[in-house]
């Protein structure tokens, strides 16, 4: 409780200048946007995002670089519990166009950061828009890599939940690799269900080699969730308590 308490007053002005950061990072990257300069923005964003976690006094450790070919394409799938989650992917991997929730970008500041990495906003799953979000996927995918998180919105237990198999239909239309990506420490960094940051949580990402292709193509739509889910899951650690002990 003292914890929780000093976290909380603590992350009201973390957030406050965390804000401002992006405002202004926003104010340098829109020119370039206008410019069509992707290189500078994605480089600019990648530095604006480890910049984040430095900012909050934390080290996010990433393994697995090595299994990042930067002349693939690959649709990037992670387990999903935080609002950092997407800025912990781009500090290592700012070449993908997201795929995420349309309230994202009503996030004050940040949203306006998401469209400056072609991110492509979910909205209700009527015929029309799902054929227009497949769309748009389809001609990201043409040029660079997309990222989504399979399970659709943020973990409220700390537990992954179940993966949709929106991204399946994309997979089985490209010439494209599933890159799996664990993040560990996120849940407990900041959840969807609570405010304060945990100033104390331990961030890491664990990048899996590719699941070429041929690996999955002649597997069900439940075996290819099925696999995808077993890798993140062999990585992930169990959300933390307060006091640093796994649960």
């Amino acid at each position: 409780m003292i914890f929780s308490g000093i976290y909380a007053a603590l992350s009201v002005p973390v957030f406050g200048f965390l804000y401002v950061f992006t405002a202004i990072g926003v104010v340098f990257v829109i020119p370039l946007t206008w410019m069509h300069a992707k290189r500078p923005v994605q480089f600019l964003t990648m530095v604006w995002a480890k910049l984040v976690f430095i900012l909050m006094g934390k080290r996010l450790r990433v393994s697995g670089k090595e299994n990042i070919n930067k002349n693939e394409k690959y649709i990037l799938l992670a387990n999903h519990a935080s609002l950092f989650d997407i800025v912990a992917i781009i500090s290592f991997f700012p070449q993908v166009s997201w795929f995420g929730h349309e309230r994202l970008l009503r996030v004050p500041i940040f949203g306006k950061f998401l469209k400056m990495t072609d991110y492509v906003p979910f909205r209700e799953p009527t015929v029309t828009n799902t054929r227009h979000m497949l769309e748009q996927l389809m001609e990201k995918s043409k040029n660079q890599s997309v990222a989504l998180f399979p399970e659709g919105t943020r973990t409220t237990s700390g537990k992954i939940n179940a993966f949709y198999r929106g991204f399946i239909y994309l997979f089985k239309t490209r010439n494209i690799s599933i890159l799996p990506v664990t993040l560990n420490g996120f849940y407990d960094l900041k959840p969807k269900n609570r405010f304060y940051i945990n100033f104390r949580s331990k961030l890491e990402v664990v990048i899996h080699k590719a699941i070429p292709k041929e690996e999955l193509i002649n597997k069900s739509d439940r075996e290819i969730l099925d696999t995808v889910k077993i890798v993140i899951e062999s990585a992930y650690h169990k959300k933390e308590n307060t006091d640093g002990r796994r649960e």
